[in-house]
Order: structure tokens, then sequence, then C-alpha cells
């Protein structure tokens, strides 16, 4: 009777070791399938961001007249050389900073405070648009301007657009 009772229990306990076995491998195995289905669906994220950091990298590039093949053609074809048009372009543009009169010869808007509205920010988008920004030390704004060049010299600028934050 002592034999059986030690047999009955080896069983038991081999029975118990087996369903603890199965059960721990198929907890593991789970666990395992979950691991991989987030590694994925991390990697996937990660091409997501860096497919968005990519974009961002392009968009620098958008809308900026050292990139714009189509622009520069347009004015070398006019007779200019890109390395001197640019610089010339900003430079007539930050001139119109030097100003007596109470108002700015290009902000539309007169300013609020003691300081005079100048134009602090030039950014060339083609052959024909700027976009500038403009301050007074309290407020600011932003302004779409269009240009052109009469007699290779003379340069006319025209406000298409603009903007006043509040502060």
């Amino acid at each position: 009777m002592k034999q059986r009772l030690f047999m009955y229990l080896f069983i038991f306990t081999l029975l118990l070791v087996i369903f603890q076995f199965v059960n721990a491998k198929n907890i593991i195995e789970n666990y395992d399938q979950k691991l991989t289905k987030y590694m994925a669906k991390t990697e996937q994220l990660k091409d997501s961001i860096r497919g968005m950091e990519d974009n961002k990298a392009t968009d620098l590039y958008s809308f900026k007249f050292d990139t714009n093949d189509e622009a520069m053609t347009y004015w070398e074809n006019e007779g200019y050389r890109i390395s001197e048009f640019v610089p010339f372009i900003k430079d007539e543009l930050m001139n119109l900073n030097v100003y007596d009169t109470e108002d700015h010869p290009l902000v539309p808007y007169a300013s609020m405070t003691d300081n005079k509205m100048l134009i602090d920010q030039i950014r060339m988008l083609n052959h024909k648009w700027i976009i500038a920004s403009f301050t007074d030390g309290t407020y600011w704004g932003e302004m779409l301007l269009s240009y052109d060049i009469e007699d290779k010299k003379n340069l006319k600028f025209k406000v298409v657009e603009s903007i006043l934050y509040q502060p």
C-alpha cells in the first residue's frame, strides 16, 4: 500500500510538473508574440518618424530662391549673376530701413512705440515674391512682397499682403 501511495504521489507530481511546464511554455510564447508585435509596431513608428523628419528637411528647401532652379534661370536669362543678385535684392530691401519719415516706405503699419518699424528678416521665395518680417521691438508682423527690376537697376517693391500680430 505504501508503494502504491508513492506511485500515486509520483504520478501526481509528474502530472503537476508537466502541467506547470506546458503552462509556463504557453505564457512565454504569448509574451514572445506580444513582444514581437510591439517591436514591429515600434519599428513602423520609427520609420514613420524618419519619414516626417525627411519631409522637414525637404521643407527647408521648399519655397527658397536658392534651391529654385526656375527662379534662378529666369534672372540669369535676364542677364544677372545670381551670386550678386540675391545680396543686391536683400541690401535694397534693408536699405529701406533707413528712412527719415514717420512711416516705413514698405511696412503698411505705423509704429505704436517710440521705435521705428524695421524689416528684420527676408526670405526670397522665387523670382517674383519675397516674405519679410518687420518689428518695432514690441509689435511685429509679416508681409508678402512682389518685386521687379526695371532698367537693370531700378528695383520696385509692392506689398501684396501683410499682417500685424498682437503682443
